[in-house]
């Protein structure tokens, strides 16, 4: 079992930056994927970024490509979240997911195993 807290969200004004955190708990967390996931009321839960087990494989999602940087720390077991040049329109709940492999990253919301309670993100325009 994983347990996964986030932390870091709150409000922010456009062109704002926030930086998420995603800390894990109960077992070696560098046997994991992890991905950031978010979803606005009334729209599905949708992946943001992912990052392999070493930190080495990145994904984005096109609309946060080059405002939003994924990192890890596995000695901390803690992933981050850095948003820069927030947009109204990234306003949402905020999740961190877990999926044991060390195998690349995974996109859908099926493919991860844990899940934290996720952290809200709102930017006024």
């Amino acid at each position: 079992q994983v347990q996964l807290v986030e932390s870091g969200g709150g409000l922010v004004q456009a062109g704002g930056s926030l930086r998420l955190s995603c800390a894990a708990s109960g077992r070696t967390f560098n046997n994991y994927a992890v991905g950031w996931f978010r979803q606005a009321p009334g729209k599905e839960r949708n992946i943001v970024a992912a990052i392999d087990w070493s930190g080495e494989t990145t994904y984005y999602a096109d609309s946060v490509k080059g405002r939003f940087t994924i990192s890890r720390d596995n000695a901390k077991n803690t992933v981050s979240l850095q948003m820069n040049s927030l947009k109204p329109e990234d306003t949402a709940v905020y999740y961190c997911a877990a999926k044991w492999t060390q195998y690349g990253v995974a996109y859908s919301v099926g493919s991860y195993n844990y899940w934290g309670q996720g952290t809200q993100v709102t930017v006024s325009s």
